[in-house]
């Protein structure tokens, strides 16, 4: 395989038998000033930021109408050595084949192609469409009507895949080469010793010298290395290597196959290099799992070549445990996995919470309005779903470690003391609880509502594993962690840890779903059981505080939940204790009613990006006497302060906003020109104020979308009237 070229990863092919697909998909994928919108758009929904200058290369794209057209395309691209990266593939495509059925095909002349199933239907299930093309890492499926950026995100990842993975083929290829010269090396070592014993009568004292480097080289070479004779692959000898790998002496397998020692159960995947070697066809790489003597598994690859020893053809074995590497790749790719949803999570909660804001601020100035009208029962109504449903976002935030912590020092056995009060009526009678508590355990930092819900979590949890009764232990204790964990966990790091565990005796995790437990959403209880959210905030609570978390589990035998916190506090804390401004004693619960409008004539500065929510805000302070100015966004507001500023008493602005100035920027910006302005935080989620570098200054307020109109009539006339010091309001 040649390099890749600048802009080889970049061919695309569309089989569809609609032009005006090929048109929409040229349109999304070819227009660069589309793509670089596009592309800047999506970055500020998953990260809450404009990329300033975006270099994208262009895409080359080529269509095909049936799927008998698109093979024979795929297969002229690769035979000229232009390959596609990507393939958009309809699912539909009469007559002829379907989209499944080509992309079958078109893995057989090209298994490196990455492919997405365009449809508008369920024709095939992801079980059947998986069974029909053998495999599902390399394909995506695409509802129709597909998404500009969804499509425009797709040709980005899946061609950089493409491409990474040729990337990760060419280091294997570099390698196979390094493996290669060694056994090369070992080989001439080989023939020169051959040729030594032939001339034996002759030269017996350089046959000795040459067997005594040979045995050296065997023996004191780090990797695992062992002799077959090639006729039946019965072990000849072993070096030291091979012997630690497989927990066997050499002593008790002279003459033995891996097989019958039980090192390679099922033995087909040994047999397939036996049968290599004696085609004389040297054995690169080739994928084995060894059994060892304790019975554990290892997943090695082996090369081997051909040599003669005493006039009997043998061959050389050299094995390299890659056991850890693979594990550490499954675990690695998984905390990506969930770091990119936990983004995608952060923006969907950032905008949902800006669309209940303005549902739930409707509905509440409506209701103060109408006071005793009919409709009263509905909005009465509406506000108790989003009530509902910003207690669903807030998970969302929990999992994509976007919640803001109040990090407090607490003592584990205070903690347990309130948990335990609550299980008895959380998990039934029929659950037998042990609560178990180390002695000596030191106080931690920690938000300690957030380590109270991640364990009722784990509770309900472990409840709903155990419909029959069973036991369920509640621990905590204190861990050492070494170096060496983090070979079986790339999470882990050493230092000092509190342990909180959750062990159930119920039905356990199949280990098909278990790499899925915290992906949000996920659940396997029946529709209107669980949200699929409870063991995902518990994944973002623990990652949040600086740990992470071990699941043990086999089915109708149980589970375990070890969640590792940092003894040290490493969490994010919303304000050091030192910093906490005390309460005002004018903040009170206000009434729309109880403000006197006739004498609310400040004027207050609403920097929004989101107009529906601008409206709203505006709606109400007006409707309460204040005089409001309206910006944008940061840069707006800056001119807007260039003209109006000396008469701004408030600045009331979203944190998280477009055009390079953040909430929190402008606000220092403001302050710094007039000290006794007043200033109002909102967010939809708390990014910026989950940075652990920064500190809400004392002098600012907080409010956290979604808000209703109450709350905000309310901290706005408090801050004017507390002279700009306050805490946090609980929005």
């Amino acid at each position: 395989m040649n390099d890749i070229g600048v802009n080889e990863h970049h061919r695309i092919i569309v089989i569809d038998d609609n032009t005006a697909i090929h048109d929409d998909i040229k349109k999304i994928l070819c227009n660069r000033t589309k793509q670089k919108a596009a592309l800047s758009a999506s970055k500020a929904l998953l990260f809450g930021e404009v990329e300033q200058d975006s270099n994208l290369d262009e895409f080359e794209i080529d269509v095909a109408l049936q799927g008998e057209e698109g093979l024979a395309k795929v297969r002229a691209a690769r035979e000229a050595g232009r390959p596609y990266a990507l393939a958009f593939v309809d699912v539909r495509m009469p007559p002829g084949w379907d989209g499944v059925e080509t992309i079958k095909r078109i893995w057989e002349h090209d298994a490196e192609i990455q492919c997405v199933i365009c449809t508008a239907y369920s024709d095939h299930s992801w079980e059947d469409i998986v069974r029909i093309v053998g495999r599902s890492s390399s394909v995506v499926i695409l509802k129709k009507p597909f998404d500009n950026i969804e499509v425009l995100q797709l040709a980005h990842a899946l061609t950089e895949k493409w491409r990474l993975s040729r990337q990760i083929s060419s280091r294997l290829r570099d390698l196979d080469q390094l493996v290669e010269q060694r056994t090369s090396e070992l080989q001439r070592s080989n023939d020169t010793l051959t040729r030594e014993i032939a001339e034996r009568t002759r030269v017996q004292v350089d046959l000795e010298r040459s067997e005594e480097r040979f045995s050296k080289a065997f023996r004191e070479n780090p990797l695992p290395l062992s002799i077959h004779r090639l006729d039946d692959g019965s072990l000849r000898d072993m070096n030291p290597g091979f012997e630690s790998l497989t927990g066997l002496a050499s002593s008790e397998c002279q003459g033995k196959t891996l097989a019958a020692l039980g090192l390679c159960t099922p033995p087909a995947n040994i047999e397939d290099v036996y049968a290599r070697l004696r085609r004389a066809e040297p054995v690169r790489d080739a994928p084995c799992q060894l059994t060892t003597r304790s019975g554990s598994k290892r997943d090695v690859i082996v090369s081997a070549d051909q040599f003669e020893l005493e006039g009997e053809r043998h061959f050389l074995a050299v094995w390299h445990d890659v056991t850890e590497r693979i594990l550490l790749e499954k675990q690695l790719r998984h905390s990506q996995k969930m770091e990119a949803v936990g983004q995608l999570a952060a923006g969907i909660a950032h905008d949902f919470n800006n669309l209940l804001t303005v549902i739930q601020g409707n509905a509440s100035l409506a209701l103060s309005e109408r006071r005793g009208a009919p409709e009263d029962e509905i909005l009465e109504g509406i506000l108790v779903a989003t009530h509902r449903a910003a207690k669903l976002v807030r998970q969302l935030l929990a999992f994509s470690h976007k919640q803001t912590l109040d990090v407090n020092s607490a003592d584990v056995r205070s903690l347990f003391a309130s948990i335990s009060e609550m299980l008895p009526r959380i998990v039934g009678e029929h659950i037998q609880v042990n609560v178990e508590i180390a002695e000596n355990l030191p106080q931690v930092s920690v938000d300690s509502g957030m380590i109270e819900q991640m364990l009722m979590n784990l509770a309900v949890n472990a409840r709903d594993a155990m419909p029959q009764g069973g036991r369920m232990t509640i621990a905590a204790s204190a861990a050492e962690i070494g170096a060496d964990a983090l070979k079986a966990n790339h999470e882990a790091r050493p230092g000092r840890f509190l342990r909180l565990s959750v062990e159930d005796t119920g039905c356990g995790i199949p280990p098909s779903i278990l790499p899925r437990i915290f992906d949000p959403f996920f659940t396997t209880k029946p529709v209107d059981k669980g949200t699929g959210l409870g063991l995902s905030t518990v994944y973002g609570i623990v990652k949040q505080h600086g740990g992470w978390v071990e699941v043990a589990s086999e089915v109708s035998r149980g589970s375990r939940f070890d969640c590792y916190i940092p003894i040290e506090g490493q969490a994010v804390a919303r304000r050091p204790a030192s910093d906490a401004a005390p309460e005002p004693a004018s903040r009170k619960p206000v009434t729309p009613s109880a403000i006197d409008k006739g004498r609310n004539k400040e004027t207050v500065l609403v920097v929004e990006d989101e107009a529906i929510v601008s409206r709203l805000v505006t709606k109400i302070l007006v409707a309460q006497g204040y005089r409001v100015v309206n910006a944008g966004n940061g840069k707006e507001a800056l001119k807007l302060w260039e003209d109006q500023g000396k008469d701004i008493d408030l600045l009331l602005t979203d944190v998280v906003m477009p055009e390079g100035v953040s909430g929190l920027e402008l606000a220092s910006r403001l302050v710094r020109d007039k000290p006794d302005l007043r200033v109002i935080l909102t967010s939809g989620y708390n990014r910026d104020l989950g940075d652990a570098s920064f500190t809400l200054p004392a002098e600012y307020r907080f409010i956290a979308k979604p808000y209703e109109f109450k709350d905000l009539v309310t901290e706005v006339r408090s801050i004017l009237d507390s002279g700009g010091k306050g805490q946090d309001a609980a929005g």
